[in-house]
């Protein structure tokens, strides 16, 4: 922990200086910024402009309000201004939880949801900073850049379009990230099968704990799963079965899996073949390499680099569902993050993908491309560049993890400078 906390902090030098004074110089003013920027959220949200349609939002409150109706996984929200029909996708623990939600004015529910979501997003990139520096984080520049990265991060695209649909992804991302800082097998396993209840693909962390040894986490999270799964069965038994039966891996009814918001690798492959390729052996085969390689930078990284190996697990799973959805992709914050502050910030190339991740995501290309055609999952259109740039988070992710790969292990296994 020690020694990955002094690789991140850097070493003293002129340029720690400058950024140390800068952010010291900002830190008044850093706070009112991202105050300002919640206002501006919130205000779209009560104008009712584009930006603050909590479409999401509606569906876990309008479709967990079906929860008891013996008719949850027939809901359909219609979407006047898209002509979109939504149906509640999550499993039925997440119905039963969000079932008091309907309860509370929407107007105050969209609110409050937009705020915590910002204060969920701070308390995410807390978590990554101390992974990364250890008790470092607790210096004062540091905590100011906390602040100076949530304002990033609210603006970029998972996260920008998490607030605007009123997601729950940064939730359950937080709900991971205390998960594996928690030394308490028993609460490290509650919090991972819980968020898993909720949506499946928190599950991917159990890989981490078993690349971790961390046995008794891993059997903890399988057993609070299952007991979503039974308290889902005690409460709605039918839905529960037909969930699990009939509409677990139906990735149709989530959303076209062509659409370029689907940054997968089956969303991808299928986007260049200019049809869904299924479980096409292509997507098979692509989906084992790009494991084989996150192995091969996990075993380049060590086992001390927590931040980054959690990371690597997580983009895995990113890629290796049939569905993931740009507000997926939360985990960019703290992959940008541990590329700045991480082990392997002083590596060749870490500070030039930290600015080409932040930019991709800034200008949110998978929304740029998408419109009613593309939508529905259509082929991106004649253009090689389109399909090209419909691949981006896919290919950057690939790229990412084989450069981790390659300069960590080149610097495992450089010799030490002569004295």
């Amino acid at each position: 922990m020690a020694q990955s906390a002094s690789r991140g902090c850097g070493t003293a030098g002129p340029e720690t200086g400058r950024i140390r004074r800068a952010l010291a110089a900002a830190a008044p003013w850093a706070w009112p910024l991202l105050a300002l920027s919640v206002l501006v959220r919130v205000g779209a949200t009560l104008s009712g402009g584009s930006l603050g349609r909590l479409l999401d939002l509606h569906v876990y409150v309008d479709g967990a309000a079906t929860t008891f109706s013996g008719n949850l996984y027939g809901f359909v929200l219609q979407d006047g201004a898209d002509g979109a029909a939504l149906p509640f996708t999550y499993p039925p623990f997440a119905a039963v939880l969000f079932y008091p939600l309907h309860l509370i004015p929407f107007t105050v529910l969209g609110v409050a949801w937009q705020v915590l979501s910002v204060a969920a997003l701070y308390a995410v990139v807390r978590i990554a900073l101390r992974m990364a520096l250890g008790d470092g984080a607790d210096a004062p520049h540091i905590r100011t850049a906390a602040v100076l990265w949530t304002l990033i991060g609210m603006w970029l695209e998972p996260m920008r379009v998490t607030i605007n649909f009123g997601q729950i992804n940064i939730f359950l991302v937080l709900l991971v990230m205390v998960a594996v800082q928690s030394r308490r097998s028993w609460c490290a396993g509650l919090l991972v099968g819980i968020a898993a209840g909720i949506k499946l693909t928190p599950a991917v962390t159990g890989l981490y704990f078993l690349a971790r040894r961390r046995w008794a986490a891993a059997a903890w999270s399988a057993v609070a799963f299952a007991a979503t799964v039974a308290v889902s069965f005690a409460l709605i038994g039918d839905e529960t079965r037909r969930y699990f039966e009939d509409l677990l891996g139906d990735a149709d009814r989530i959303g076209p899996v062509g659409a370029p918001i689907n940054q997968s690798l089956r969303g991808a492959l299928s986007r260049i073949a200019g049809h869904d390729l299924g479980d096409h052996w292509i997507v098979v085969g692509a989906i084992v390499v790009f494991a084989v390689l996150c192995f091969v930078a996990w075993r380049a990284l060590g086992r001390d680099d927590r931040l980054g190996t959690l990371i690597l697990v997580q983009l895995l799973g990113l890629l290796a569902s049939p569905i993931s959805w740009n507000h997926h992709w939360v985990w960019v914050l703290p992959l940008i993050i541990w590329l700045v502050h991480g082990s392997v910030s002083s590596l060749p190339g870490a500070r030039v993908l930290a600015v080409v991740w932040t930019a991709v995501m800034l200008v949110g290309v998978s929304s740029v491309l998408l419109n009613p055609r593309t939508a529905a999952g259509e082929v991106i259109g004649g253009s090689a560049a389109e399909v090209v740039l419909g691949t981006v988070d896919v290919a950057l992710t690939v790229v990412t993890v084989a450069w981790a790969a390659w300069a960590a292990r080149r610097r495992r296994v450089s010799p030490a400078p002569a004295d």
